[in-house]
């Protein structure tokens, strides 16, 4: 079956369906990645050897925590985290439920990248801030944070991107979205009308996001 327009047109209220989805998924995954993983990414740097909160055991205990969850591929996470996300949303269906494991993934993921926005910082910068006796959390709050907002604005487009794909990843256990759009309709029926389609979609909705992120990114580098 060839690309069909009259089909696609439709098709247009599932597309449009599956579309809002898709971003109510990422939405949420990106607020709790973000909430969380931002102190994990602070967190994994202040620890390290040499800076102001340098602590081995803490360092060591987040990092390992974080590359585990980050080696585990995204199908088998979404199957291995069930349990818990019918013991937090009460299914395992649906977009909501998908934005458990989505998060889950996406956490380690802004974290490592926030870790090494951080790290592309002067250090001189650090050391100045502690000899004029700045707290550690004045330090991260005002220093750490400040200089690294453009690393983050950065880490938060590459977050959301790769969160497009993984929630298209989710439509093969029910998880709605563009991707259960091309599973039930492109795969199971061989309709490559959808399957065109849906690509299209993710495309457009990954190089918007990009966009996006570099203009803020470099707005916000400006001194």
């Amino acid at each position: 079956m060839g690309f069909d327009m009259n089909h696609l047109i439709e098709l247009i209220p599932d597309i449009n369906l599956a579309f809002l989805q898709t971003i109510y998924m990422i939405a949420i995954s990106l607020v709790i990645s973000t909430v969380i993983g931002l102190p994990i990414g602070v967190l994994l740097y202040v620890t390290d050897k040499g800076l102001f909160l340098q602590n081995t055991w803490i360092n060591s205990i987040i990092g390992f925590l974080v590359n585990m969850v980050r080696s585990i591929p995204f199908i088998i996470l979404l199957v291995a985290l069930i349990p818990l996300t019918n013991f937090l949303v009460k299914t395992t269906i649906g977009p909501t439920a998908a934005s458990v494991s989505l998060s889950v993934a996406a956490i380690p993921f802004f974290a490592r990248i926030v870790e090494t926005a951080l790290r592309e910082i002067d250090k001189g910068v650090v050391e100045a801030a502690i000899a004029a006796g700045a707290t550690p959390w004045m330090i991260i709050k005002d220093v750490l944070l400040l200089e690294a907002r453009s690393g983050i604005i950065s880490a938060i487009t590459l977050t959301l991107i790769s969160l497009v794909g993984f929630s298209a990843m989710a439509g093969v256990v029910g998880g709605g979205g563009i991707g259960d759009l091309a599973i039930r309709f492109g795969y199971y029926r061989y309709d490559n009308t959808i399957m065109i389609a849906t690509v299209v979609i993710l495309i457009i909705l990954v190089q918007l996001i990009q966009l996006i992120g570099d203009k803020i990114a470099k707005a916000v580098n400006k001194k």
